[in-house]
């Protein structure tokens, strides 16, 4: 029977809320030796995630987009909105300005090969796992499914 979702995933997952200060996110990332943190609201329902990834941009900074000048006018070479997003990051002070929206989520009775695809696919490190209210229960992260692939060949 192939292990499921809820088998492998943390539960009880730390999380915070989108008015967290971005330095106690930081902080509790550097401390726990983790990656990510789901956002959630006040319900418990899942609303973000803020990983390494997002928070990268707090220490790089954004480059303008290039852009050329033709007959007077401005042509952007990459779309400008995305060097707006980027920049709100890299200047932002809480969760909520800096995390990644719309996250994607698996449900705890998946299968580990369908929680493997989904990652593969999407170039994503970690699910929030949910139930069907929409409450985070749960996270799996590639270093889950991996360690659970090294238990099975044993």
């Amino acid at each position: 029977m192939p292990k499921t979702v809820a088998d492998v995933m943390s539960r009880d997952p730390i999380v915070v809320r989108e008015e967290t200060p971005l330095k106690e996110a930081i902080q509790i990332l550097a401390e726990r030796h983790i990656s990510g943190l789901p956002v959630v609201d006040d319900l418990g329902k899942l609303v973000g995630i803020i990983s390494e990834t997002d928070l990268m941009w707090q220490e790089t900074g954004v480059t303008p987009p290039a852009y050329i000048m033709f007959l007077d006018s401005v042509i952007y070479l990459k779309n400008p909105a995305t060097y707006e997003r980027d920049l709100h990051k890299a200047l932002g002070q809480t969760v909520g300005e800096v995390m990644s929206k719309n996250p994607i989520a698996i449900s705890p009775e998946k299968t580990l090969r369908e929680a493997a695809t989904i990652m593969h696919d999407r170039s994503v490190h970690r699910l929030p796992v949910l139930e069907g209210t929409g409450q985070v229960i749960g996270i799996l992260t590639r270093g889950d499914i991996i360690r659970a692939m090294a238990a099975s060949q044993d």
